[in-house]
């Protein structure tokens, strides 16, 4: 790779042990991709807790630490495993907890801080066209770079955290432009009035076109998507396609036109999806042993207006007996719903409400659905019905409305 000469300073030992490592590293990354060179970076999202990381990780970010490691550029964290106010009642371990503390603080004394979101570029950070990021979570990613048209590709953990430390990331994958030029055309007739529908668009697109590189263009909708559609268009392509990067014509900056979008390129391929497309995605579902114990709504975290949302359609009502629903929001939003008093509509009805997590990567979830009796998770959202197979749940989606009805009455259909 070509160094410039900061880069090289660093190499050099120039900002300490912990940024050579970081660059060290970089570099492995770099040359396994191809890159030529680095670019720089303005902002990193990562991911950053114990039932992801392991003691492996935390022995590791303890060595960092005391090597000096500290983020030279705005860094944030992702979803953790535990809501610390809720994690006895739910029956996570009291040490898995202490090192989650411990994380968390480590974290903090590298200048990293500590969101715990999925969605911080609803809540945090909104990169601009053009600009190079250094992000982890795929949902994440794939909006930035298409809502945004912004520079990101799926970093993973380390790589993330030494974005950090050197405010650079190789350039190659989305960072550049032959990547990000449209692939296939996707004409959307349906009426998609729910999130869970725009979740199943990406359920039906990425199913059939797994490839990080392959880029949909979304056209022909009658109405300007709102930021919530969006979101979970783009973390169902993620999870069942591996997709980085979508256009929506119209609606997303690199895609004033389908022409535009596709880089003056005819489309090899052209889909369409109908309202009969996506009921049979939803009616696919197997309804399992019809356990309709569990219902969720996490993985993306809940925006504030969905949080309103939810909140209206809960009001005077009550999760029946026996049952759980489950709702992750990050702090900032929390805190805004209690103002406005979402969420004590919310916990009037029975409701869990968890700060800073995603149910998907809860530490102990699968002792804690075999304690609890949950065969089956209903959810609105097509990301995490597809990723938490690994739990063993059997996985429904569901319209938003349909879920509330399912978490009131117990009844599965």
């Amino acid at each position: 790779m070509q160094l410039t000469p900061e880069e090289q300073a660093i190499l050099g030992g120039g900002r300490g042990e912990a940024a050579k490592r970081a660059l060290e590293y970089q570099i492995e990354v770099g040359r396994f991709w191809g890159a030529q060179r680095f670019v720089p970076v303005t902002n990193v999202h990562m991911m950053g807790d114990i039932e992801v990381m392991g003691d492996g990780g935390l022995e590791y970010l303890r060595g960092e630490a005391a090597r000096g490691a500290r983020c030279v550029v705005g860094t944030t964290t992702n979803a953790r495993c535990m809501d610390f106010a809720h994690c006895e009642r739910m029956g996570q371990d009291a040490g898995e907890a202490k090192k989650e503390r411990e994380l968390i603080a480590i974290l903090r004394r590298m200048d990293v801080v500590t969101t715990d979101t999925c969605i911080n570029y609803q809540t945090v950070y909104q990169p601009h066209l053009g600009e190079h990021v250094a992000w982890g979570d795929t949902g994440t990613v794939i909006y930035a770079n298409s809502v945004f048209g912004a520079r990101s590709n799926f970093e993973a953990g380390p790589a993330a955290l030494a974005a950090g430390l050197t405010g650079r990331t190789p350039e190659y994958g989305f960072h550049l432009d032959e990547h990000r030029e449209g692939s296939f055309t996707v004409e959307l007739k349906a009426k998609l009035d729910d999130l869970a529908d725009w979740g199943a668009v990406g359920k039906l697109v990425g199913e059939s076109h797994q490839n990080y590189y392959a880029v949909p263009v979304f056209h022909g909708y009658r109405r300007t998507p709102t930021a919530d559609e969006l979101k979970h268009l783009g973390a169902a392509l993620a999870s069942y396609g591996s997709m980085g990067m979508f256009h929506f014509v119209g609606v997303t900056p690199e895609a004033p036109s389908i022409e535009a979008a596709l880089g003056g390129r005819v489309s090899p391929e052209n889909l369409s999806i109908t309202d009969e497309q996506i009921e049979k995605a939803l009616s696919s579902f197997s309804l399992g042993d019809g356990n309709a114990r569990l219902v969720v709504f996490s993985g993306p975290q809940q925006s504030l207006f969905e949080m309103k949302h939810l909140a209206d359609l809960f009001a005077g009502r009550k999760i029946k007996a026996g049952s759980t629903c489950i709702v992750t929001t990050n702090s900032a939003i929390l805190a805004q719903s209690r103002d406005l008093g979402y969420a004590k509509t919310l916990e009037d009805a029975g409701v869990t409400i968890l700060e800073g997590v995603c149910f998907y990567i809860l530490q102990n979830l699968s002792a804690m659905r075999v304690a609890n009796r949950w065969t089956n998770m209903v959810s609105n959202s097509a990301k995490i019905v597809n990723i938490i197979g690994a739990h063993r749940f059997n996985t429904i989606l569901r319209r938003t409305a349909e879920c509330v009805d399912i978490a009131c009455t117990g009844i599965l259909k």
